[in-house]
């Protein structure tokens, strides 16, 4: 049996999701299992990701995802540089309701996205190879997210032909400076930015939510 079914695991995996307050049947917890066991299998060939602690995995790939969960209000998603899927396939896992476009330049991780989205059943869940200034949707997305980007600024001008005119960004920083919010482009509005409490992780994260707008004046709420 993988080590991600023990019953210590599936206990750490319970008490997190608890403290989070996400809610999810068996079911759920079952895909996020297997999805962990997919990833720890596939990383030992094609190193999907530097973790390889289980346990850290838990923490800081799908803890750290969901931790956003509750702040996203649009419906149709596209997560941008999502590497093996984080946080695109955790939130796709507990959010039914709402579609995920998977965004990698990295053909080895969107050959994995498949096959956990087909192994997984995830029907809300499309993977997408692809650079992202050379991606242009036919229809645009109510949020692009992404922890890909290490600059604010990067994100919004990478990826502003992605967004529709009501949609959000959302971004998942670690530390958050007042400069880089300074930084951003003139007719941004940062919504809101969010502390983010993580279970078993001592680092600071966030999430910053931003639109476009033509004022020409930034704002932060």
């Amino acid at each position: 049996m993988s080590v991600i079914y023990s019953e210590t695991t599936k206990s750490f995996l319970l008490s997190g999701l608890a403290e989070l307050g996400v809610d999810c049947d068996d079911s759920q917890v079952v895909k996020i299992q297997q999805y962990l066991t997919l990833l720890i299998r596939w990383n030992k060939t094609y190193n999907l990701t530097a973790i390889k602690d289980p346990f850290d995995m838990i923490r800081l790939h799908i803890f750290d995802s969901l931790s956003i969960s509750k702040f996203l209000k649009d419906r149709r998603f596209i997560d941008v540089g999502t590497g093996p899927g984080l946080p695109g396939i955790p939130l796709a896992i507990v959010n039914p309701d709402k579609s995920f476009d998977l965004l990698d330049s990295n053909g080895k991780k969107t050959r994995f996205l498949f096959q956990v989205k087909t192994e997984l059943a995830l029907r809300n869940v499309v993977e997408i190879n692809s650079r992202v200034e050379k991606f242009l949707p036919t229809e645009k997305y109510d949020g692009v997210l992404s922890r890909a980007f290490s600059s604010l600024n990067d994100m919004l001008v990478n990826c502003r032909h992605l967004l529709a005119d009501s949609g959000h960004f959302y971004a998942m920083k670690g530390r958050l400076t007042p400069s880089e919010l300074k930084r951003l482009p003139e007719n941004c509005t940062v919504v809101n930015t969010y502390p983010l409490w993580v279970p078993g992780v001592d680092a600071e994260r966030h999430l910053v939510t931003i639109v476009y707008n033509g004022e020409g004046k930034i704002t932060v709420g």
